[in-house]
């Protein structure tokens, strides 16, 4: 393409960033229904730093220019990722599409970015000048609107190694993998065992009396393709956060009814009384999976 550039190294991307008018871009998927006449193209694919997949003692390491066909075949791709992506499209844009073109291109559908907000991941974003990293929950402003500075790029997603195990994760689309999503979902927990002579309701009770509990650690839910963003609310999940499962069970309508109240789903191809059903359905079946509905 005329005027587009396939830079061979970091540095050199970043300089080239420097130029608002490339638009940055790594398996181009999205330009074989949408290039625009005369623009010019930043391609990333080839850049060796964006290809990698590492870890460290906090975090998985995904290079943004890694493609969902990479990602899936890594074994240090966690499960709940794996899945997601295993759900997009069709081999063949597998092959091609990358986790920082499903990330920047700001759709509430991108089947990787659900599971990098309910993981709550975060982006490093480089520029000539420097880098910053940013929770991906902060990166996202609205409708096709970004917190990428214009001469930013998306280098790495970090995603958290540790209490992502147990987890939940839900495509409703007309054809499987060949759909986009209509409604998708992601829910995780996690749960730890403490002891005390307070609680009522125990799990087992230990020999000098004081009884076992089980109780959430930590959750999180993230709903897709519902808003003009992927949702998620922490303040919400935090409700049930440090409490046993029967104190959940007390509370579980109301914390039902909160989501019921923040979900206010845009005019798509369903209505938006489906995606509302099948986001408090899936919500639901969520909590029944782990024994607290």
């Amino acid at each position: 393409m005329v005027g587009s550039f396939a830079p061979s190294s970091l540095q050199e991307a970043l300089d080239l960033r420097r130029n608002p008018e490339l638009i940055p871009y790594a398996g181009g998927t999205d330009l074989m229904v949408e290039a625009k006449e005369g623009a010019k193209y930043l391609f990333l694919r080839g850049i060796p730093e964006m290809k990698r997949i590492t870890e460290d003692d906090e975090f998985i390491r995904f290079g943004a220019a890694c493609t969902f066909t990479e990602v899936i075949e890594n074994r240090l791709t966690p499960a709940i990722l794996k899945e997601a992506c295993l759900s997009i499209a069709a081999p063949a844009i597998r092959n091609a599409g990358t986790l920082g073109g499903n990330i920047g291109n700001c759709s509430p559908k991108a089947d990787s970015a659900l599971i990098f907000m309910v993981t709550d991941s975060k982006l490093r974003l480089t520029s000539a000048e420097g880098e910053r990293i940013l929770p991906i929950k902060d990166f996202y402003k609205g409708r096709n609107k970004t917190s990428l500075a214009p001469d930013e790029l998306i280098i790495e997603i970090l995603m958290p190694k540790h209490g992502i195990g147990n987890y939940y994760y839900k495509k409703v689309g007309a054809r499987n993998a060949l759909a986009i999503s209509r409604v998708s979902f992601s829910g995780i927990i996690e749960f730890e065992e403490i002891e005390s002579e307070h609680l009522n309701e125990g799990l087992s009770p230990a020999p000098n009396g004081i009884k076992k509990h089980l109780v959430i650690k930590n959750i999180a839910t993230a709903f897709g393709a519902v808003s003009d963003v992927i949702i998620r609310m922490p303040e919400i999940d935090g409700m049930l956060i440090g409490k046993t499962i029967a104190q959940v069970k007390e509370i579980k309508e109301a914390y039902i009814n909160a989501w019921s109240e923040a979900i206010v789903p845009i005019r798509g191809r369903v209505s938006e009384l489906y995606r509302k059903d099948v986001c408090m359905n899936l919500l639901r079946d969520f909590l029944v999976n782990n024994g607290i509905f």
